[in-house]
Order: C-alpha cells, then sequence, then structure tokens
C-alpha cells in the first residue's frame, strides 16, 4: 500500500515507523517545510493518504484527496466546524473517508463504555459530571477532540447538561469558574510531554465513579490509522472506527 502522510509531526513519524514495519510504502509526506508545494498532482501515486496535519489545514487536504479519488483516513481535530460540508461533498461525490476524533483501539472502547455508563447514570439524578484531559503542552487545540466526543456522548443520555463549559488550565494553576448544573464541564490540562489522558468522573456527596482512559505512547493512536487506511481501500462512503472494529456487535 502506497501512503501519503499529511502530517509529519509526532504521529506521522509514528504511523511511518509501523507502516514500514508491515511492508507499506511512504510515498509523500507534507512536512512544515513543503505544505505549501501540496497539491492534488502530489497524490498521484498514492493508494490513500493519512492525515495528521493542522486544524486549519485539515479541509483543504481532505478536498485535494477527493479532487483525486484519493482515500483519506483524517484524525486530526479542531476542523469539525465544517464536518456537514466535507460529509456532503463525500456522499455525493461518491469519495472514501474515515474520520475519528481518536483512531486508538482502548479509545474506541473507552467511547463504547461512557456511553453504557451515561446511560445508566441518567436515572440518578444525585450525581453530577465532569471530563478531564490532560495533554502536551505543544497541543493547540482544546478541549481535545477526544473529550468532545465523549461530552456528545454523555449530554445524548444525560438530558439535564444541555451546554458545555470549557476551562484551560496550564500546569499548576488553579481554576475560578463556576459551573452551572446544565453545564457540562470539560477541564484541559497542558503539561509536559503527556500524550494523551481522558477521565469521566461521577461525583455525589456520598461517592465518586470514575473511568480512565491513558494513553501510555502514540503507537496505540498510529496503529489505529493505519488500521482504517488498510480497511478503506476500495470502499466508498464515510466512516469511523466504530464501522471497522464492529464493536456493536462484538456487544449483542
Amino acid at each position: 500500500m502506497k501512503i501519503a502522510l499529511l502530517g509529519y509531526g509526532k504521529m506521522g513519524m509514528a504511523i511511518e515507523k509501523i507502516a514500514i514495519a508491515k511492508g507499506h510504502e511512504i510515498v509523500y509526506k507534507v512536512t512544515l517545510e513543503n505544505a505549501y508545494d501540496f497539491m492534488p498532482l502530489s497524490l498521484k501515486n498514492v493508494d490513500v493518504a493519512i492525515d495528521f496535519s493542522m486544524p486549519t489545514a485539515a479541509f483543504d487536504n481532505i478536498l485535494k484527496c477527493f479532487e483525486t479519488n484519493t482515500p483519506i483516513v483524517i484524525g486530526t481535530t479542531g476542523w469539525y466546524d465544517q464536518f456537514d460540508e466535507i460529509k456532503e461533498k463525500c456522499l455525493l461525490e461518491g469519495q472514501s473517508m474515515v474520520h475519528s476524533t481518536n483512531f486508538s483501539i482502548g479509545v474506541n472502547l473507552f467511547y463504547k463504555i461512557n456511553k453504557i455508563l451515561a446511560a445508566m447514570m441518567a436515572h440518578f439524578d444525585t450525581y453530577d459530571v465532569s471530563i478531564e484531559e490532560v495533554h502536551h503542552i505543544a497541543k493547540k487545540d482544546y478541549p481535545s477532540g477526544t473529550a468532545i466526543s465523549l461530552s456528545k456522548q454523555i449530554m445524548e443520555e444525560i438530558k439535564t447538561k444541555t451546554s458545555i463549559r470549557e476551562r484551560l488550565i496550564f500546569g499548576k494553576e488553579q481554576p475560578s469558574q463556576s459551573v452551572k448544573p446544565h453545564e457540562l464541564l470539560i477541564e484541559s490540562l497542558r503539561e509536559g510531554d503527556v500524550t494523551g489522558l481522558h477521565k469521566v468522573k461521577y461525583e455525589s456527596m456520598i461517592d465518586s465513579i470514575e473511568i480512565t482512559h491513558d494513553a501510555k505512547s502514540r503507537y496505540g493512536f498510529a496503529k489505529g490509522a493505519l488500521l482504517a487506511a488498510e480497511w478503506i481501500i476500495g470502499k466508498k462512503g464515510i466512516y469511523t472506527m466504530d464501522d471497522i472494529l464492529n464493536l456493536d456487535e462484538i456487544i449483542k
């Protein structure tokens, strides 16, 4: 499989290492140095593109892949305000795309657990729920795409939560904002070189319930993205990791 890496930061490098070990070929890389040279023509010998670029570049990268009928796996977050436009174009033109706020298999299992737990906790109004996400100091967007996905799942089940309260914290800085009962708090901490930590916590006067996913390295994200790239070849439409892992059938 011939792969284009649209974005060659830490994630792109991790994907490259795994892909080469599996016998795939990286035939094109978009880096900070050559980003302005990236054109649809650059994809002429590519079977699939994997995008871990920047929120400001993701939309245009997707369009360039569509222009050349190149399947794309997109792990970049921070561009989802344009998702409806991309979805419509993908389906109308018969393009191929896998998108996810997190390609880690573990995180996608975590999503399923989060949704099931939220459905249960919706029946117990003595608990309040919040989300905490921790990432490295260089992460550009907040809350993380994973935290936003978790919050959407919770709000689908717990109808008393109708809006999100975002709180960004650096290092040991102490938050001061109050949170209203209808708000779902997402605290985003930026410190060190943390790969990714997500917690969903239900708190009452007598106890607390917490689920956590702690990414030990970028390997899990890279492995999942490569799995998606292998899976999308020969398919048309727009997909998520749910389609690839088929977790609903496993739960049955």
